[in-house]
């Protein structure tokens, strides 16, 4: 296979820091509430009156879990009363009313995922109302002609599920599993059966599902070498056309239920170290590609081929081929990026609730991009999914001398160099198979907000 990454422990410890994702630059950290929602329907009518506007990407935040996971860091409701979420239900229909009603009528819907919480915590009625408020309020071509994908709680759906979900129209799962291991999964209070899940993937594959996501974790407590790689073993036989291995970052201090982790049982930083090795020698050989960060595909998936041609993009929703969209995030905490702003939905279903009986977008914080901040997106857009820079396109384009504008990120760039992370020369900058690992560390050298923040309110890149 080309360009497999290299694994070299040494270089991983070196620059092994706290750094952002970079599903969006800038970050989170830099939105304020100083952009308000006259600032995002002016990003929203600038959009529209683009000679070629940009089709949309549709994003549905459901927070609701019937039990808490332990290691988990997302936005959510935990209940077992599922009536809980009709309120919501009805809140989220007039937000999609709301949203759809701001953009041109010609600007089609390519893609559409549901995140949570649990979206599959929704019965399918429930599901399908929401869907057809969508239909209603966008253009949203035939379902084959769209990436329409759902996370999945394999604990919450039956074959019968699995139908209905197609049959609603989804053509792309991704099921959490975490660990296979059952002494993990008691650890983290997220109990699930091995077989229930290969039955669940042999019946999405029946029912047509043109992509099945795994979500596996490293990092948890009572994970070993040997245990994990019983769990890829389970992983690679199931043979997923994706799948993401997320790292597990411990901060009890920021999210509540990871206090309920004994920190005793987390394996050491060596051991979690030799965890991720595995992970990569084991899915490269087993024909996955390693398209960054935390995941990898097979060869034929589209993502794998938008890499190769130079055409991915990272959003907050991670690796994406539609990277002409604007994203439309809808229900609380979602983040929305119209053009050059991104915006964020409230916190709280009673804030929500609040703006959405005032008949307003329940928008809350954001940032809009200044030149600058466009320019670093775009070279960190570029250094994150697709391992490469143009330098020479990129000076044309913005009629700058690289050299010159980037002159300390280059000065911090020359210890990386040196260790061969990166080659760099008048034309290219070129992220090398052994820096691969270690993008994130290699576009924050391009962030000119980090000398300003903490880093500690990242996570650790390894």
């Amino acid at each position: 296979m080309e360009n497999k990454i290299v694994f070299d422990k040494d270089l991983i410890r070196r620059y092994d820091t706290s750094g952002p994702r970079y599903t969006s630059y800038p970050t989170a950290v830099q939105f304020t509430t100083d952009f308000n929602l006259d600032d995002y329907l002016g990003g929203i009518k600038h959009s529209n009156e683009d000679p070629i506007p940009s089709p949309l990407s549709l994003y549905l935040h459901i927070p609701f879990c019937d039990t808490i996971c332990y290691y988990c860091g997302c936005s959510k409701v935990i209940t077992k009363d599922k009536s809980k979420a009709a309120s919501y239900i009805k809140l989220l229909k007039q937000e999609i009313k709301l949203q759809g009603a701001l953009f041109a009528k010609d600007r089609p819907v390519t893609q559409i995922h549901w995140g949570g919480g649990t979206p599959t915590f929704l019965n399918d009625k429930e599901i399908y109302e929401i869907i057809e408020c969508i239909r209603e309020s966008f253009y949203v071509p035939a379902n084959h002609e769209i990436e329409f994908g759902i996370e999945v709680d394999p604990r919450t759906v039956d074959r019968q599920r699995l139908q209905n979900l197609s049959r609603l129209g989804f053509n792309r799962i991704s099921i959490g599993v975490q660990d296979f291991d059952e002494k993990v999964q008691i650890s983290v209070n997220r109990i699930q059966s091995t077989e229930q899940i290969k039955q669940h993937i042999i019946e999405a594959r029946s029912f047509g599902f043109k992509s099945i996501n795994i979500d596996l974790m490293y990092g948890l407590p009572k994970q070993t070498v040997d245990s994990f790689s019983k769990t890829l073993d389970t992983t690679i036989e199931l043979n997923p056309n994706r799948i993401a291995i997320y790292n597990y970052a411990h901060l009890p201090e920021m999210f509540k239920p990871q206090r309920r982790i004994n920190e005793d049982e987390l394996p050491s930083a060596e051991e979690k170290l030799n965890i991720l090795q595995l992970c990569i020698d084991k899915l490269q050989d087993a024909g996955y590609v390693y398209i960054g960060m935390d995941h990898f595909a097979k060869e034929s998936d589209s993502l794998v081929k938008a890499q190769r041609e130079g055409s991915l993009h990272r959003n907050f929703q991670g690796y994406s081929t539609h990277a002409d969209s604007d994203m439309v995030a809808m229900g609380i905490t979602a983040i929305s990026r119209i053009g050059d702003n991104y915006s964020q939905n409230v916190r709280t279903i009673d804030e929500y609730e609040s703006c959405l009986k005032q008949n307003k977008i329940p928008i809350f914080r954001g940032i809009e991009l200044e030149a600058d901040d466009i320019l670093r997106r775009e070279v960190i857009n570029e250094l994150m999914c697709n391992n490469k820079l143009d330098i020479e396109q990129l000076e044309r384009k913005w009629k700058i001398d690289f050299k010159t504008y980037f002159k300390s990120s280059l000065e911090n760039l020359q210890k990386m160099t040196e260790d061969g992370l990166v080659k760099v020369n008048k034309k290219r900058l070129l992220i090398t198979t052994n820096g691969r690992l270690l993008a994130r560390s290699i576009c924050m050298q391009f962030d000119r907000y980090l000398e300003q923040e903490n880093n500690k309110r990242f996570s650790k890149i390894i």
